[in-house]
């Protein structure tokens, strides 16, 4: 029981208020308040702050906190290993990931890995790059997609390297032009796609030594094509969420091609679950074999 009552403080936490860690749970908002009233009880200690942009943790509740973390990520391991013992049967894969990925990766991934496994569920958290490195480090998810290189802390693989891309309007004066010039990055408005406090082009600007006009930054790369369709100005995108787009724009290679290099991170790949890690082993053949049909 005392077990319960760990993870309904970790996951109120985790998810910044009672209401989402009660539906993580499946108990009842005032069944989690219950909960972590009864620790706060036994140990004569306030855990948690209530006010009104939603919880925190009070000095003594920092303090404890870690060690409840790694109790209920213990938890988490002893139960993927009881579960590997009875085979890939059911279960859950939990993945971070960045639009891109979540929209042309993973529903084919996901399709073939649950032809071979099909009562395997998958929750699918999307974010951008800095959340997706935190929820991997905290365990709220096995694995999760990021552009390398990441935290030390984490195991990575690398997958594909991801091509950027110049996007225009259509009626932009080089509109014809075969590559983008790099000195023209700095002669429209430019919209800028930064995940998480991470500028995927920062490193072209400093290199080439650019400094371009930025009129509109966001983590959404729909928005972004939304913009420059409508003429608000010029972007870098990476090629993976350009395909299939269903904004009127132009895509030019750059003068001095660039990439990102897209790869997967976990905490420990041997404290993953037997049916994560049979997932992962699907995908160095099957998303290159994907690509090339698209």
């Amino acid at each position: 029981m005392n077990l319960q009552k760990y993870m309904a403080l970790v996951k109120t936490m985790e998810h910044g208020s009672l209401t989402k860690a009660a539906e993580a749970l499946n108990y009842t908002q005032s069944g989690i308040s219950r909960m972590i009233k009864d620790l706060e009880t036994e140990w004569g200690v306030s855990l948690l702050e209530r006010g009104r942009s939603g919880v925190s943790l009070t000095s003594d509740g920092l303090k404890l906190f870690p060690q409840l973390k790694k109790i209920c990520y213990e938890n988490e391991i002893l139960l993927k290993k009881i579960e590997d013992l009875h085979g890939i049967r059911s279960g859950m894969i939990r993945i971070g990931t960045f639009s891109s990925v979540a929209t042309h990766w993973l529903p084919n991934m996901i399709k073939a890995f649950q032809s071979d496994f099909p009562l395997i569920d998958f929750e699918l958290l999307l974010g951008d790059y800095t959340e997706i490195e935190a929820w991997i480090v905290d365990g709220r998810v096995d694995f999760g997609f990021l552009c390398l290189p990441a935290s030390t802390e984490l195991e990575t693989v690398f997958l594909e390297k991801d091509r950027l891309l110049a996007v225009l309007p259509q009626d932009h004066p080089l509109a014809h032009c075969h590559r983008f010039p790099m000195k023209e990055l700095e002669n429209s408005p430019f919209m800028l796609l930064q995940k998480g406090g991470k500028a995927e082009i920062a490193g072209i600007f400093e290199e080439h030594g650019l400094s371009p006009r930025i009129h509109f930054t966001t983590w959404d790369d729909y928005a972004i094509m939304s913009m420059v369709e409508n003429g608000l100005g010029i972007s870098i995108l990476p090629e993976l969420i350009l395909k299939r787009s269903p904004y009127r724009i132009l895509m030019k290679e750059l003068e001095v091609p660039a990439f990102r290099s897209i790869g997967i991170a976990m905490r420990d790949k041997h404290a993953l679950s037997l049916a994560a890690k049979q997932f992962l082993d699907y995908f160095p053949y099957r998303i290159m074999s994907e690509e090339k049909r698209i």
